[in-house]
């Protein structure tokens, strides 16, 4: 089946043609590190994740970037306010170059907690500065900059269908970057480019450049990112909805205008994670919640949050709250004792099992419908080995490490301390229920019985406990 994915250029789902074939080339935000990344942010990259999943599942090689935003993002997302690595520095009484280092770890610590797939290229802004300084000096020869006493911007009034993205009357996107009041831009959108360093000021991250001593716009590393380490293979660019009309819109600008080529083909935008009354996850309003708050130190399986978010549309907004966790890590239990109870014979799923869920993750990435796929099989009357095969292809997707859960069903007799021939019994009735050999089934729980034990079966498969002969 075809991959389509939602563009948010063309505001319809398109079918997805890369550039070369049977290749994607992927470019993610990435975080900026001057604090830990929180759920909302996780969210993301956790469609992300399941992008680069389905495409490998589908046969693509898959090439990812992702950026660190080390310098250059202002408190104000834009041109104004103070360098947040410079904040979290002040913050904490470390040095700017620490801070990152040390939120980049723990960065690639919840994607592991998360298991997300790592990608391919992680570049940091500051190994890039003269890479950023050569695409400033491409748009000053093409006449697309000018320079204020704070930097060198962009002029977007040289840039047809600057808007493109965003989708919104050019007067809308004036009226929002107006808030930024800087009388010297020649447009309210103009952006900025190269930031001079302030007048008897030491900054902690700061070059020498054409231009003067300062420090790379927020926009620019990722243009100069894209170029250097995906080539000619920029497939897919990925990022919060909050990046389209500024960031990305800013990003497309300065790109094309420089190379005069189409920056990137497609852009998928992940919807918001909501917290306290609709209102969104951000570190700017002071409401989020990290992996090490909101999970780990509350005994709560980080993949619980993974398993929640399968379970919503990246495009649609969702909704947090502590007890929807806690609902999630109960359902996800529950899949894994349902996985546990298959045993650890694998077999082949069939291709007509995997029709419907691949036709979901085609679907731009119909996560909630995959994994409804996976119940309808494991609640189907399949063979056990099928059923196991289904669960651990369609998990090369919605990575929830459902192979952990193969050798539960052994760890729990062992934990009973199940009498070797117990144990057999369990095994034969296991596969005359496979073989939907009821007469035998029926006969060998009867021996179980004699033996001691209570049996049930349910979704989860056999449950085995000691009778109790007090009274």
């Amino acid at each position: 089946m075809e991959l389509f994915l939602y563009n948010t250029l063309s505001l319809q789902k398109e079918k997805f043609e890369p550039i070369k074939s049977g290749e994607a080339g992927i470019y993610t935000c990435g975080p900026t590190v001057y604090n830990y990344a929180h759920l909302g942010n996780l969210r993301t990259y956790l469609f992300q994740d399941f992008l680069v999943r389905t495409l490998a599942y589908k046969g693509y090689k898959v090439k990812r970037v992702m950026n660190i935003t080390d310098v250059g993002h202002l408190s104000g997302d834009g041109d104004m306010g103070e360098d947040k690595m410079e904040k979290g520095s002040a913050r904490e009484g470390r040095s700017a170059w620490d801070i990152a280092a040390y939120y980049t770890d723990a960065f690639k610590e919840d994607m592991d907690l998360l298991n997300m797939i790592a990608p391919d290229v992680y570049c940091r802004a500051t190994d890039n500065i003269p890479e950023q300084i050569d695409l400033v000096k491409q748009l000053e020869a093409k006449g697309f900059t000018y320079v204020t006493s704070d930097g060198v911007y962009f002029d977007t009034a040289k840039f047809p269908d600057y808007n493109r993205l965003s989708h919104l009357p050019l007067e809308e996107l004036r009226e929002g970057a107006r808030v930024e009041k800087n009388p010297e831009k020649k447009n309210p959108t103009d952006f900025s480019l190269w930031k001079f360093s302030p007048i008897g000021e030491k900054r902690q991250m700061e070059w020498e450049s054409p231009w003067g001593l300062g420090f790379p716009g927020w926009h620019l590393e990722c243009s100069a990112m894209s170029l250097k380490y995906l080539g000619e293979q920029r497939d897919i660019h990925c990022g919060g909805i909050d990046h389209i009309n500024v960031h990305h819109t800013n990003e497309i600008a300065q790109s094309e205008a420089a190379t005069g080529e189409t920056f990137f083909r497609y852009w998928l935008h992940g919807a918001f994670l909501n917290i306290a009354g609709g209102k969104k996850m951000a570190k700017s309003e002071n409401n989020y919640l990290t992996v090490a708050n909101a999970l780990v130190n509350k005994e709560i399986n980080p993949l619980a949050f993974r398993y929640a978010t399968l379970q919503v549309h990246y495009r649609k907004p969702m909704d947090y709250s502590e007890n929807n966790l806690r609902q999630a890590e109960q359902g996800l239990n529950s899949l894994y004792r349902q996985i546990a109870a298959l045993g650890s014979d694998i077999g082949e799923a069939g291709a007509g099992a995997k029709d419907e869920f691949v036709e979901a993750i085609t679907d731009d990435l119909n996560m909630p419908v995959a994994l409804s796929v996976l119940f309808k099989i494991l609640k189907s009357e399949m063979p056990m080995p099928a059923k196991l095969g289904a669960a651990l292809d369609f998990d090369r997707v919605l990575g929830l490490n459902l192979a952990s859960a193969i050798s539960r069903f052994e760890e729990t007799a062992q934990k009973l301390e199940l009498p070797e021939e117990v144990k057999c019994l369990l095994a034969a009735r296991q596969k005359a229920r496979q073989e939907k050999d009821w007469e035998k089934a029926d006969a060998l729980r009867v021996d179980i019985t004699n033996l001691g034990y209570n049996l049930t079966d349910g979704p989860e498969g056999q449950q085995v406990e000691l009778i109790n002969h007090e009274e």
